[in-house]
Formats: C-alpha cells, sequence, structure tokens
C-alpha cells in the first residue's frame, strides 16, 4: 500500500489541482487516479480538511450538457422550489434543515413583520 504526499494548504506543486480548481477550468479528473493530498488545519482539535489533487495533463474537458440532462435538473430544481406544508413556489430552493419555505417555518415572524 503506498501513501499519498501530503501537502499543506497553497503549497502544492505546480500541475496539480482540486476537483474545484478542475472544474473551474473545464476540465474533469477522467478517471485519473488522485496523486497527492492537500491539507488545511481547523481550529479546535479538529482534524484537518482535506482535499484530493490530480494532475492536471491528464485532465480531460467537461462533457457537455445533453438537452435531456438539463431538462432533468430543471424539474429536480422546482421541485426543490416547493413548499410541501403550503404547496406554493417559493422562487428559491428551500433548505433540507428546514424542510419547508420560511413563512411556513416561521410563522409568528413573517405575520409580525408584514402587520
Amino acid at each position: 500500500m503506498s501513501t499519498l504526499p501530503v501537502y499543506r494548504w497553497r503549497l502544492a506543486p505546480e500541475g496539480l489541482a482540486t476537483f474545484r480548481q478542475l472544474r473551474a477550468l473545464g476540465l474533469r479528473p477522467g478517471g485519473q487516479p488522485v496523486v497527492a493530498q492537500l491539507e488545511r488545519p481547523r481550529r479546535r482539535r479538529r482534524g484537518p480538511l482535506v482535499a484530493y489533487l490530480y494532475r492536471i495533463d491528464q485532465a480531460k474537458p467537461v462533457r457537455p450538457m445533453t438537452p435531456a440532462k438539463r431538462a432533468a435538473l430543471e424539474r429536480a430544481n422546482a421541485a426543490r422550489r416547493v413548499c410541501p406544508e403550503c404547496g406554493r413556489d417559493t422562487g428559491y430552493r428551500i433548505p433540507a434543515s428546514l424542510g419547508m419555505c420560511t413563512p411556513c417555518a416561521y410563522p409568528d415572524t413573517t405575520t409580525a413583520a408584514a402587520g
């Protein structure tokens, strides 16, 4: 078993990028293995944040969005905007932490603000 090289935050060598950095460049890992990891220390006795690094020269272009995939994403996002309590389209994605729109989650606060 080989271990991955570990680099501290902002000290990774040139030619390596995280998944998000690849995506910002219009690239994806494309099946290549992780070549190193990046660690960012955190406070209060928690373990470090870890990000995996990939080689930029082996990355492949992001696949284009197909019309069917775009339509599926639009339907999924529309479903996340509908409140299960009142059935209204909120115009924003309902937070999973609330599970319902803000007026339904906090009925006392919204009626006091309106009147």
